[in-house]
């Protein structure tokens, strides 16, 4: 059994592959091996160290996924404080209710967030930092942080007199057991909390992805999941600097076009995404290809369907990058067309369960062990039961008990009661079913599940997934509306477009897309009406929609 920290993961990552290639900004100059990206950190602790932060000091970060994003949110880890990722999407009012609700002592940020904020507002900042370039951009009176920074270089040198080498790498003996994030939930039912999440949280998910996913030195990485999330953080970004990859950080929204290009570009071997950016690929690559009348014709006949498939899947894994093994699907529910088809094809793709309360990972099978519509097998180093007197085939709460559960909500003891049972298993909020294989089934969310007029349970989100792969819908919103259920559409305008329709032919459309729809779904499940919906609905920065927004 590893006995090694999750600081000390890092630590002998840095060692082993100081000279590979670490950390690289996508289509710039910036970019770092392991080697220096350790000097970096070894800085910023020395500037640690001047500001007088102890071991358990809160530290925020707020930018873009960068190098020196990553640079700032590592340092911070390794010196035993503990870091507050806060993410980019937040408004200004709440990054600052953040900072001061963590009683973050410095900040991180980039030079337009800092542009937003009123530093007269932040209560118990020293100091805060361009994230990119250390630039101070406040102190507080009776703070000299600018002297600190402008003796920097020269305490460095002081300290390493023969240069910096991969023996002077050391970090913190910080135990386990200790905070190392307070990560500030975006969830989809209002206001987010601190969730506290130990090095121990960390290191579970780490020993579960060394054991399963298996990268290896100099193994590419694309990173494109926003940082300040669990989720990406966990796979995109920490496990793969443990295994010493070569990582690749986008830096902008991965819009389908800018992905394929940076697939080219930086030919990665793993790819961890959200449903939606497959589903977009899916529409846009795939459903035009199946759509042709010879195509049709072929896929009717056995043996050419086999060939047609293998060349699909083959123009897939070509289109992001040739070199991929393994694409893993997290973040928010999967839609089902979607997922069949692709593993029809035989695309590599698997779908993993998890939430930031578990830093996040609760479940998760590796294709092609991977069961067709679970969230994979729960981990071995933790538990799900699921609160239903028939747990296989009645659904009921999944609840979770193990390694990578959280310590609790920060400075919120009435929501850490809350969100734990009695005998203290955390309540997930999610809906579903588990099989004799410890395989998970999730059906929906605890709050968005709708009581039918005769008692029925009404899954909005298995409405949805239908109604998504119907012609010239992009998005989909099943909610409740005086008694009955209402489909909001966001319509897919390019692909009206791309085939000389325009807006004001969506109303037959949309007649035709009901009727097909209420024709698969079961009579209580029908919709009594598609209204038009004229932007992409708000999503989390997991690309989950905020459907408390629209009820």
């Amino acid at each position: 059994m590893d006995t090694q920290t999750f600081i000390q993961l890092f630590e002998q990552s840095f060692r082993k592959n100081f000279d590979l290639p670490a950390l690289t900004d996508y289509r710039t100059t910036t970019s770092f091996t392991y080697g220096e990206l350790a000097r970096e950190i070894a800085k910023l602790h020395i500037l640690f160290n001047e500001c007088a932060i102890q071991p358990g000091d809160k530290i925020s970060l707020i930018g873009k996924n960068t190098a020196h994003w990553s640079i700032v949110h590592l340092a911070t880890i390794t010196y035993g404080a503990v870091i507050v990722p806060i993410l980019q999407d937040f408004n200004p009012n709440d990054v600052g209710h953040i900072i001061n609700h963590s009683e973050s002592k410095l900040l991180f940020c980039s030079d337009a967030i800092w542009d937003n904020l009123d530093e007269e507002k932040l209560l118990h900042i020293q100091g805060a930092f361009s994230m990119t370039t250390l630039r101070l951009l406040f102190q507080r009176d009776e703070e000299q942080l600018d002297i600190v920074l402008s003796q920097l270089d020269d305490k460095f040198r002081e300290k390493y007199p023969n240069g910096f080498t991969a023996k002077d790498i050391v970090y913190s003996d910080l135990p386990d057991s200790e905070i190392l994030v307070l990560n500030y939930t975006s969830g989809t039912t209002g206001f987010s909390k601190g969730v506290m999440i130990t090095g121990g949280n960390l290191k579970g998910n780490m020993d579960f992805a060394h054991e399963i996913i298996g990268l290896k030195p100099g193994d590419r990485m694309l990173s494109f999941l926003p940082l300040a999330h669990t989720y990406g953080a966990a796979f995109d970004y920490q496990y793969a600097l443990t295994e010493g990859c070569d990582i690749t950080l986008l830096g902008k929204t991965p819009a389908p076009k800018i992905l394929v290009q940076a697939f080219a570009d930086v030919k990665p071997v793993l790819v961890i995404a959200v449903p939606l950016i497959l589903e977009k690929i899916y529409r846009k690559m795939i459903i035009p290809i199946l759509g042709k009348k010879p195509m049709t014709w072929a896929l009717s006949i056995p043996v050419l369907d086999t060939q047609i498939y293998a060349q699909i899947r083959k123009k897939l894994i070509h289109a992001m990058g040739g070199q991929l093994r393994q694409v893993i699907i997290g973040g928010a529910a999967f839609n089902s067309e979607v997922e069949d088809f692709l593993l029809k094809i035989k695309f590599p793709v698997s779908v993993g369960y998890g939430m930031t309360e578990c830093a996040p990972l609760i479940s998760f099978s590796l294709y092609p062990q991977f069961v067709p519509h679970s969230c994979g097998k729960v981990l071995a180093s933790m538990e799900a039961r699921i609160d239903s007197p028939d747990p296989y085939h009645i659904v009921g709460e999944i609840q979770v008990s193990g390694q990578n559960v959280m310590k609790g909500y920060y400075k919120n003891e009435e929501a850490t009661q809350a969100v734990f049972t009695e005998d203290g298993w955390l309540r997930t909020g999610d809906l579903g079913t588990i099989d004799r294989n410890n395989n998970l089934f999730i059906r929906g969310r605890c709050k968005s599940m709708v009581l039918g007029s005769n008692g029925q349970n009404i899954y909005p989100e298995e409405i949805e997934a239908k109604l998504d792969n119907l012609p010239f819908v992009m998005e989909s919103l099943v909610v409740e509306r005086n008694k009955k259920l209402v489909a909001l559409v966001y319509p897919d305008y390019d692909a009206l477009d791309a085939i000389g329709l325009s807006a004001d032919d969506l109303p037959l459309i949309m007649e035709q897309n009901l009727k097909t729809l209420n024709g698969r779904v079961a009579a209580y499940e029908k919709i009594s009406i598609i209204q038009l919906y004229p932007n992409e609905f708000e999503k989390t920065p997991k690309k989950s929609i905020k459907r408390y927004l629209y009820n």
